[in-house]
């Protein structure tokens, strides 16, 4: 492979140069300082870029070789220079070599010279974790507030890295771990604007890092971003949408802590653990998110452990949100687009509603959608959930009415719910059977919508 890379990077060389300038680069790439050191005398123009715009020097701090870049400044290598577009400083930065990063200050790189996509040495150092360079480029005057349009600057590219060291580097020198960040651009894999440094690290499964910045000052009840740090658990341990197409992975855990000891230091530490939401939306099938709270959302996603452990710390688990929607109601399927959409196994669900149910949830509730439980099982599309609520006693004069779409639990199984028409067969069959032991005959289903 490397073979296959330096004559990619060198083959436009030799044509013009009769072989020297590529032999030279080559001799550079692989360490050989005997033979840059022959070259060198034969011919100064060497330091010259190739087509390809690779210097010597770029390939030195590629290397984090200090003494080739020290060779090389020394015949006239320009420590001001790019190479492959990139300035060199960033590239010894990203390397990692602290010798090569002083040298290179030291011969009048600036500091804070932008890569083509406006990122900086800094910035590079922070990310592949480069404690001691880090603190080498403050030390210079490297600028740690330049921002990309993302809403990256240094120290977020540290925090979504993991990199503790560097972290703790940046708050020596008196970074703002409390700081909004504002993104120019959205969407996507861009963060949410408010982001904090805090919630990156949440989002990115670095929970020792993110205990740093909370005993450093950083406030896990802070909902900037939209949630607080205990909101933020229940999706780093469970993904919001499940594991279908449009289901965004859950992040790998680093280092030793896991997501159940953190969210009890987290508490520990003052988070609030019946911190409700502050704004949000919902509609159609959504659950409203605004006064949810931890426990709301561990119900929902059908996460036992993470209950268990909020009730255990003080969750009040009859809170409800904006809606008035319970606990129980989203835990058995309200907020469930679509069959594969789900944040929760159906054994889960049962697991989580039984639970509930045992701390004394209202089985027969109505929210201010006129949704039911059983308008919950319809949408997450459980056979399982509506025999166990049927069995539970949940009262069909409650729950065979309609929402305030127009929906009974029949209409949604028939394909009536949010997004396209969608029958789900063996839904309608298990509501039917359900409506007929209470002496209910059901209603055929009605056309699809626009078939008139």
């Amino acid at each position: 492979m490397k073979t296959h890379l330096v004559t990619a990077w060198f083959a436009g060389s030799s044509c013009l140069f009769g072989g020297t300038l590529a032999d030279f680069l080559q001799a550079v790439y692989h360490d050989d300082e005997v033979k840059v050191a022959a070259l060198l005398k034969q011919d100064v123009d060497l330091l010259v870029p190739n087509e390809r715009g690779v210097t010597a020097l770029g390939l030195a701090c590629q290397n984090g070789n200090a003494r080739m870049v020290k060779m090389l400044l020394e015949q006239g290598a320009d420590a001001a220079s790019r190479s492959g577009g990139e300035p060199v400083l960033t590239t010894a930065a990203r390397t990692g070599n602290g010798d090569c990063v002083r040298l290179l200050l030291e011969s009048g790189s600036p500091c804070d010279a932008l890569s083509r996509g406006g990122q900086t040495a800094l910035m590079w150092a922070a990310s592949e974790g480069h404690a001691g360079v880090v603190r080498l480029l403050l030390e210079k005057g490297a600028d740690s507030d330049i921002t990309l349009a993302s809403g990256f600057d240094a120290l977020m590219f540290a925090v979504r890295a993991g990199q503790r060291e560097v972290v703790a580097v940046f708050l020596e020198n008196g970074a703002d771990i409390t700081k909004a960040y504002q993104p120019k651009r959205g969407g996507g894999a861009n963060m949410r604007t408010g982001t904090s440094p805090l919630m990156l690290a949440i989002k990115n499964g670095h929970l020792e890092l993110a205990l740093d910045l909370v005993k450093a000052g950083a406030d896990p009840d802070d909902q900037r971003s939209g949630f607080a740090s205990l909101h933020a658990i229940s999706w780093v341990r469970k993904t919001v949408r499940g594991d279908g197409a449009d289901g965004i992975p859950t992040p790998v855990i680093d280092g030793r802590m896991g997501t159940l000891e953190f969210v009890r230091e987290l508490v520990v530490a003052g988070a609030d653990v019946n911190v409700r939401v502050e704004k949000g939306g919902g509609g159609r099938g959504r659950v409203h998110r605004q006064g949810m709270t931890p426990f709301f959302m561990a119900a929902q996603s059908g996460d036992l452990l993470l209950a268990k452990l909020l009730v255990e710390l003080g969750a009040d688990a009859t809170l409800r949100n904006v809606q008035d929607t319970t606990p129980f109601l989203t835990a058995v399927g309200l907020g469930v687009l679509a069959p594969g959409e789900e944040q929760s196994l159906e054994e889960d669900a049962l697991a989580m509603a039984a639970y509930l149910l045992e701390l004394g949830a209202d089985i027969n509730h109505v929210d201010k959608n006129g949704e039911t439980a059983m308008h919950g099982a319809a949408y997450k599309s459980s056979p399982a959930m509506i025999s166990f609520l049927d069995e539970k006693g949940h009262d069909i004069a409650i729950w065979n009415q309609k929402n305030k779409y127009g929906w009974t639990p029949l209409l949604i199984a028939q394909g009536f719910r949010p997004g396209n028409f969608r029958p789900i067969q063996y839904t309608e069959e298990a509501l039917e059977k359900v409506m007929r032991s209470h002496g209910v005959e059901p209603t055929p289903s009605p056309p699809p919508p626009g078939s008139h």
